[in-house]
């Protein structure tokens, strides 16, 4: 599991090789969730998250998305 960034009690991060498609999970005390990057951001999975965290969620993903980028790319290879 490799840390991206952590923005108050989320944690933003990658799981070794889960699956191709670009994504970030972010986990924090009260839920988790997994968000799409290509082809574009959307929402894949929340578990216990309230949809005003996941709105702050994305907006976050979208002011690091060149970051998240970048750290897939170095992560797997692209």
């Amino acid at each position: 599991m490799s840390r991206i960034f952590r923005y108050r009690n989320y944690r933003f991060f990658f799981f070794s090789r889960e699956e191709p498609r670009m994504h970030i999970h972010v986990f924090s005390p009260d839920g988790e969730a997994k968000f799409w990057i290509e082809p574009s951001l959307k929402l894949a999975v929340n578990k216990g998250l309230r949809e005003t965290e996941l709105k702050e969620l994305e907006n976050q993903i979208r002011e690091h998305e060149q970051q998240i980028r970048n750290a897939w790319n170095e992560r797997f290879n692209r």
